[in-house]
């Protein structure tokens, strides 16, 4: 078994509406709470990173299938939306719903749609992030495949 470690520094200088930084491997930025629950909103948050970290985590193991299947890939993207709930103050990461756009090659065949469309749905349950999180924040997707 290979285990692989990942380290974050944060600096905070006190205070709820502080900004603070955190730095980990090739990610450096500034945070705060976001504007919507009245912070500063400089820099980043907790909710956007988890959000980044799903829908990279969702679009990188997508992309890996697809080149497995020798799928004729013509393009990929993807937008992610995350949402908090906020009941008698309490604060729940509630859903995040995936919504990627995948585009084959105009000489791509049925049975590889098919396909297509079944790698779209498996990477969501594959991804590393989407298991951590299953359980306690719903996941949702809605594809688009041309």
């Amino acid at each position: 078994m290979a285990e692989h470690h990942f380290h974050l520094q944060a600096d905070w200088p006190g205070g709820r509406n502080s900004e603070g930084l955190i730095k980990a491997g090739n990610l450096e930025t500034k945070i705060s709470i976001p504007p919507e629950m009245d912070g500063p909103g400089i820099g980043t948050n907790p909710d956007e990173m988890l959000l980044g970290a799903a829908a990279t985590c969702y679009i990188i193991t997508l992309a890996a299938m697809i080149e497995r299947a020798n799928l004729p890939l013509q393009e990929m993207a993807l937008e992610s939306e995350g949402i908090v709930d906020v009941t008698n103050g309490v604060f729940t990461y509630k859903k995040i719903i995936h919504k990627p756009t995948v585009s084959l090659k105009s000489d791509a065949t049925q049975d590889e749609y098919n396909k297509l469309k079944k790698l779209v749905e498996k990477a969501e349950k594959s991804c590393m992030i989407s298991r951590a999180i299953a359980g306690n924040v719903e996941l949702e997707l809605q594809a688009t495949i041309e």
